[in-house]
């Protein structure tokens, strides 16, 4: 079996939790990795999405984590387009079936922020989580986070 427990580290960017309202972005520090992959958790939708009533996954980047630009398609791995204001995943149909979802980042800059954009009206939560792992760090083997 090949190791790559020694080549990653993961980070949170949306804590587990029932949402039905935007969350904080944290910043996630890229510097040291060479690579980064975004993973999106979505539990079954709390209500059923439409152009309206929607949560849109909005990725930023950053050189300085003080201004922020939205990802464009070529700073991203895995995905056919990336919507206005860097949406890399839009929740807008009926959601009944939980789901993980991943895109790789291949931008030039230091720093993400991951929010969870929610439009329209969200009587009832969905379970979220999103992590960046990072990957290809200058100092291996990375720390262990067990």
């Amino acid at each position: 079996m090949k190791d790559i427990h020694s080549g990653l580290t993961v980070v949170q960017a949306i804590g587990a939790a029932v949402l039905d309202a935007d969350n904080t972005p944290a910043a996630i520090n890229l510097q040291g990795h060479d690579a980064a992959e975004i993973v999106l958790a979505v539990g079954i939708g709390g209500i059923t999405f439409s152009g309206t009533n929607k949560i849109d996954f909005k990725l930023t980047h950053s050189d300085d984590d003080d201004t922020y630009a939205p990802v464009t398609i070529d700073d991203m791995l895995g995905l056919a387009s990336v919507g206005t204001g860097g949406i890399i995943k839009a929740l807008t149909a009926a959601h009944a079936a939980a789901g993980v979802y991943r895109c790789g980042y291949v931008g030039s800059k230091r720093y993400l922020k991951l929010l969870a954009d929610f439009s329209g009206t969200h009587g009832a939560g969905t379970p979220i989580a999103a992590l960046v792992i990072k990957g290809r760090g200058a100092i291996q083997p990375e720390a262990d986070q067990a």
